[in-house]
C-alpha cells in the first residue's frame, strides 16, 4: 500500500465517479445507478436515494475531473475550495468494523459533501508527498476516463473500462498482420 487505505479508496472512487460522466454516456442515469455506486465504492451514512442528490453527486464530477489536467496550484485551490465550501474539521474515527481513518463532515452530512471531502483529504495527501503524477488520463485513444496509478513502478496505463484489453488484442492484430504480409 502507497498510501493509507482511505486515501486509496477515495483516489479510486473520485476517478470512479468522474468516469461516470462522458460525451458519449452518462454512468449515473438515476437514483438506482447512484445506489450501486453507493454500495460498489463502499460508501457509509447518509445516503438519501432522491434526484436532488443524484443532481448534487453529477455536480461534483466536472470539479473532480478538473483535477486531472491541473497543475499543483490549481489543485490546491480546488482541494482548499471543497474543504472550505463543506466546513471541513478532520477527525479520526472508526465504524463499521473499520480502522481509525479521517472523516471531516459528519456521516449524516449530504452525500455529494462527503465525496467532495474525501476526494480533496485524498488529494491533499497527493499534494503534500508531490505524488499528483499517479494521476492520470487512460492511454487509449478511443477513452476519455481517468485514473489512479496505485503501483509502485508507477506503469498503470489504462482504465478500468477495459482499454488494457482493448490495446493487447490491437497490438496482437497488428503484429500477427505484419508477420503474414
Amino acid at each position: 500500500m502507497l498510501f493509507a487505505h482511505d486515501t486509496e479508496c477515495a483516489l479510486v472512487a473520485a476517478a470512479a465517479l468522474v468516469n461516470t460522466a462522458g460525451p458519449d454516456r452518462e454512468g449515473l442515469p438515476d437514483v438506482a445507478a447512484l445506489d450501486r455506486f453507493f454500495t460498489a465504492y463502499g460508501w457509509s451514512g447518509r445516503h438519501e436515494h432522491t434526484d436532488a442528490e443524484l443532481r448534487q453527486v453529477r455536480a461534483l464530477r466536472p470539479r473532480l475531473r478538473r483535477i486531472w489536467d491541473a497543475d499543483t496550484d490549481e489543485v490546491v485551490e480546488i482541494v482548499n475550495a471543497l474543504l472550505r465550501e463543506s466546513r471541513a474539521l478532520p477527525q479520526l474515527i472508526r465504524h463499521d468494523d473499520e480502522p481509525y481513518h479521517l472523516h471531516a463532515v459528519p456521516r449524516d452530512a449530504p452525500l455529494a459533501t462527503r465525496m467532495a471531502v474525501e476526494a480533496a483529504m485524498a488529494l491533499a495527501d497527493l499534494v503534500r508527498m508531490n505524488e499528483l503524477s499517479r494521476l492520470r488520463h487512460c492511454d487509449h485513444p478511443d477513452c476519455d476516463d481517468v485514473l489512479v496509478d496505485l503501483s509502485k513502478n508507477r506503469s498503470r496505463r489504462f482504465c478500468d473500462g477495459g482499454c488494457g484489453n482493448r490495446a493487447a488484442v490491437s497490438a496482437y492484430r497488428a503484429r500477427r498482420a505484419a508477420s503474414h504480409s
